[in-house]
């Protein structure tokens, strides 16, 4: 993996399909702690808890989980990453994601943190990705 996780020096990540790439880095001295997200212009922002929260969850649904990445306003598919990162019933009680009108694509963009980080594994399959815990 290329970054260490800090503003100076980013992650550099690819979706699940490689069509895109991206950047993020922690930023523990924000309220509450985030994951910057930087894809293109655009800025989002998740909480950092977000990391161990995820890969917590996939361990628990033991086996291959659709990813089903969709924007904030687009309701996502139950059962998937997406679905987890907004529901009520996660960890924080709804949205992972922190910036109004950028809170979605929790699905896209965390997966592949996490794999670089080694706690799961992703499909890399031009549509329909999914993930699981290593």
């Amino acid at each position: 993996m290329t970054g260490t996780g800090t503003r100076e020096d980013p992650w550099q990540l690819t979706t699940a399909p490689g069509s895109s790439s991206y950047t993020m880095y922690r930023d523990e001295e924000a309220e509450p702690p985030v994951l910057v997200c930087q894809v293109g212009s655009t800025r989002l922002t998740y909480r950092l808890r977000a990391i161990e929260d995820l890969a917590a969850w996939l361990r628990e649904q033991g086996d291959w989980v659709p990813l089903g990445a969709a924007d904030e306003k687009k309701e996502p598919a139950g059962g998937t990453v997406e679905a987890w990162g907004r529901s009520s019933d996660n960890p924080v009680g709804g949205w992972y994601g922190l910036r109004a009108g950028y809170r979605g694509r929790f699905g896209m963009y965390l997966p592949p943190l996490l794999e670089e980080l080694g706690l799961a594994e992703l499909t890399h399959e031009a549509r329909n990705n999914s993930v699981r815990a290593r």
